[in-house]
């Protein structure tokens, strides 16, 4: 927990706050910090700071806290991403967090298995304690938005031209397409096949909303690693 990440509800009063369950667990066992200690802090979808420790005990933790810095600046690239098998959306959703995507879409596709949506993963709560883990790791506080669409013809029918607006579109796709490092900075939308890669037909049709296809490389990458390798180049100054 490189973060120590506060909610609305952790407030006192306006520069006191108590917290308990699994941050608690993890102060108590990690950090093991005395009083007088000052930890990095933040609020959720608000501004970073510190938090000095006033008490730790068994039922909670008593800080006083400063908050008046921004969180890091959030990523220009949105995600469009076909739905991977759950233990590889984990890591593709903390990928995409902790290098400051705030825009997730998980569409179906021809090669994405529909047990794949059953995933307890996908469940509101769930969904947002990994983001949050994520966020902690990150020290950012700004939480993305991850929206499922099940149906790939309505969504790229329907909601993509809606959902991209005005930015450049890219699709990744192996083996083909132009250079993803020369699109830095700039407001997009990256769309990321499953392992494998879209079908032609999904490129076509992603083709046929604007999307240009990119490379990342001659190697073929598992979905974790296409993640991280994008949004990373995407990143960099």
């Amino acid at each position: 927990m490189n973060l120590l990440l506060l909610q609305s509800e952790d407030f006192i009063d306006s520069r006191r706050v108590r917290v308990g369950g699994r941050r608690l667990t993890h102060l108590r066992e990690v950090l093991r910090p005395a009083p007088g200690d000052a930890l990095r802090a933040g609020l959720l979808d608000g501004p970073l700071g510190t938090a000095t420790l006033l008490h730790l005990g068994a039922e909670g933790a008593e800080f006083a806290v400063q908050l008046d810095s921004p969180p890091p600046p959030p990523s220009p690239v949105s995600l469009v991403l076909a739905l991977p098998r759950p233990k590889v959306l984990r890591r593709a959703l903390r990928a995409a967090t902790l290098l400051g995507t705030k825009e997730i879409h998980l569409i179906h596709s021809w090669r994405v298995d529909k047990s794949y949506w059953q995933t307890p993963l996908l469940a509101p709560q769930r969904l947002r304690e990994e983001l949050l883990l994520a966020l902690e790791l990150a020290r950012d506080t700004m939480l993305p938005r991850v929206l499922s669409h099940r149906r790939f013809k309505p969504f790229i029918e329907d909601e993509l031209d809606a959902i991209a607006g005005t930015r450049q579109r890219l699709i990744a796709h192996p083996g083909v397409g132009g250079d993803l490092a020369s699109a830095r900075g700039q407001p997009l939308i990256l769309a990321l096949g499953p392992e494998g890669g879209f079908i032609p037909y999904e490129v076509e049709c992603f083709g046929q909303r604007g999307f240009t296809p990119v490379s990342l490389g001659e190697r073929i990458l598992s979905v974790e690693v296409a993640v991280a390798m994008a949004l990373g180049v995407l990143a960099l100054a």
